[in-house]
Parts: C-alpha cells; sequence; structure tokens
C-alpha cells in the first residue's frame, strides 16, 4: 500500500469512528447532529452524556447588541454565549482554543456562515484569545442539559 493510499484509509477509518461516536451522542441526548457535526475529531459520550467537537467558529456582536438573540435574551457587549443552529437553547459549552477554555451557553442560531458550527460572542472570544483570529477552530464540549 502506498503511503497515500494508507493516509486515506486512516483518514476514512477517523472519520467513520467520529460519526459513531457523534451519532451516539446526539441519540443520546435527542439532538440532531446538523450545525454539529466534526470538522476534525470528536469523542464519544463521556459517563455525564457529554461529548467534545473540533469545530469551525466565527465571532460576532457590535452589530447585534441590543438586539434580541433566537433564545429571548439581549445581546449585550458582556454577554457569555455561543450561536449554534441546532443546540437547544441554554445548553452549557465550553471552548478550548491554544489552552484557554471558556464556558458559555447557546443563546441564539447561526453561524450563517457555510461550514461553521459556532458563533461566539465577542465577550467569549476575547476571553479565549480568538478575537484577532476572527475565524478558525475551536474544541468545543458540549453538555446535554436534563
Amino acid at each position: 500500500m502506498s503511503k497515500r493510499t494508507g493516509r486515506a484509509v486512516a483518514g476514512l477509518t477517523c472519520i467513520a469512528v467520529m460519526a459513531i461516536g457523534v451519532s451516539a451522542a446526539h441519540a443520546q441526548t435527542g439532538g440532531t447532529p446538523g450545525g454539529t457535526e466534526p470538522t476534525s475529531s470528536s469523542s464519544p459520550p463521556s459517563t455525564s452524556g457529554g461529548y467534545t467537537v473540533v469545530q469551525k467558529a466565527t465571532w460576532y456582536g457590535p452589530g447585534f447588541w441590543g438586539k434580541s438573540t433566537a433564545c429571548g435574551m439581549t445581546l449585550q457587549p458582556t454577554t457569555l454565549g455561543v450561536a449554534n443552529k441546532t443546540l437547544p437553547c441554554g445548553t452549557p459549552v465550553t471552548f478550548t482554543y491554544n489552552g484557554t477554555s471558556v464556558a458559555a451557553t447557546v443563546i441564539d442560531r447561526g453561524p450563517f456562515r457555510k461550514g461553521y458550527a459556532w458563533d461566539l460572542t465577542k465577550k467569549v472570544a476575547k476571553r479565549l484569545g480568538f478575537l484577532p483570529v476572527g475565524a478558525g477552530t475551536v474544541q468545543a464540549t458540549i453538555t446535554p442539559t436534563s
């Protein structure tokens, strides 16, 4: 087997394992995989029912401050929250970027940029050190609410 073929097989195996882990997590929590499919890796549900994914994110804020979110709160510069297309409002998520972690909850729907799973509020992005980057990959640990 060539080196290139070996990498392709390893990549497909990794994708299959990730799909099984995410499907199990969604089955356990009643969620749908739509906006939370992993872009590079995930782990199976933990004993607490949570799971971790590595996905693309952006941040938003200034043009939306003072407006209502899809979950019924008013977005402010101090809001620690995140937008996701499919997770229920109030779902706790811990984001990790370059070794820094920040806990937030789902407060809105989005992002509406193709290929992205998360829109972090400016406050979350700033605490993560993600603000100057604008868009990139974060690790998200989702803890389903009961």
